[in-house]
């Protein structure tokens, strides 16, 4: 039976990371938490992933994120502190790995809650880039989610 169990979270874990690093998007799953319509047909592209549209729809308090400290991997200890930094940001940013469709993430936010950012460079490269854009240029989540939508996503 443990030989079982085994295998069978190996290739749950398989099929998770898989989903992280594929360059096309997953297909919507039956009841995909998103805030826009899901495709229907295979002709049509694929709805944006989820996200909150803007400070006053993300739930408060917002679930915590993990700590940078639990994590090797500078890129990832600096995308964990991010989501500490700029937590209401992230929430109003799809990711672009399509975990709302895999994991039911609700933002690229819900990514940083568990240990899913830490073995995916979409997310990785998502909350780098929203932390650069705020910071540095001043730019408004608003902004940051085109720019992020620009640069990660497909064609809309």
């Amino acid at each position: 039976m443990k030989i079982f169990t085994a295998i069978f979270l190996l290739a749950v874990l398989g099929a998770a990371l898989s989903a992280c690093n594929s360059s096309q998007p997953a297909p919507p799953a039956a009841n995909s938490h998103t805030q826009h319509q899901a495709a229907t047909a295979p002709s049509e592209i694929p709805a944006l992933p989820a996200f909150f549209k803007d400070a006053a729809s993300i739930p408060k308090p917002l679930p915590p994120t993990l700590s940078p400290d639990k994590f090797s991997g500078e890129q990832v200890r600096k995308a964990y502190q991010v989501a500490k930094e700029i937590p209401d940001t992230l929430a109003q940013l799809p990711c672009f790995c399509y975990c709302d469709r895999g994991f039911g993430h609700k933002s690229l936010h819900s990514c940083y809650e568990d240990d899913h950012s830490a073995g995916c460079s979409t997310c990785i490269d998502e909350a780098l880039l929203a932390y650069q854009l705020q910071k540095e240029e001043k730019l408004l989540p608003e902004q940051i989610r085109e720019r992020v939508i620009a640069k990660f996503g497909r064609p809309y």
